[in-house]
């Protein structure tokens, strides 16, 4: 499948009422669509001196592990609160569909760190912006962020804008 993206399946009223989800796991299932989406996020960063992908839970673990894999650094998550194991940083954000809380391990992050943050979908931009701030809070150096699919009606994008001059990459935009 060379065009992963006819590969996103739109589920109606899910996870909730009003919200068109966009699932991404024919994409995962399809060895040849997912290289290639995976190719399609790492193309910004190919040549960048990295340290690790930090990917937001829980569809950015499964890219941001692939996307580190072929940038070759290391793997970062950024959990919901209560699944990590060590000392954590928390920080409250706010997402298309409701509220919540996400960590990182405290010592996940050198503070010379040069990271970029992944998830697989830009909405309202609350993920992303959490993880940056919990990146930053640990001295990370965060040079950008890559998403597999922005909705461009959402405006994740402004909010990105308004807390970084960084480059934001989508690999596709609906």
């Amino acid at each position: 499948m060379s065009d992963w993206r006819a590969l996103i399946r739109e589920v109606p009223d899910f996870p909730s009422p009003g919200v068109l989800f966009k699932d991404i796991t024919p994409v995962l299932a399809d060895a040849e669509a997912f290289t290639a989406a995976v190719d399609a996020m790492a193309e910004l960063w190919r040549g960048t001196v990295l340290d690790a992908v930090i990917g937001v839970e829980s569809r950015g673990f499964i890219l941001g592990a692939a996307l580190a894999r072929t940038l070759g650094t290391g793997f970062v998550p950024v959990r919901k609160v209560g699944k990590l194991p060590g000392r954590t940083l928390a920080q409250p954000y706010a997402f298309e569909y409701g509220q919540g809380q996400m960590e990182i391990h405290a010592d996940a992050l050198d503070p010379s760190a040069r990271a970029i943050i992944v998830d697989d979908v830009l909405a309202t931009g609350g993920t992303l912006v959490t993880a940056l701030t919990l990146a930053r809070r640990q001295g990370a150096n965060v040079v950008g962020a890559a998403v597999l699919i922005e909705l461009e009606a959402a405006d994740g994008r402004g909010l990105w804008d308004e807390h970084s001059s960084l480059p934001l990459l989508a690999a596709a935009c609906l």
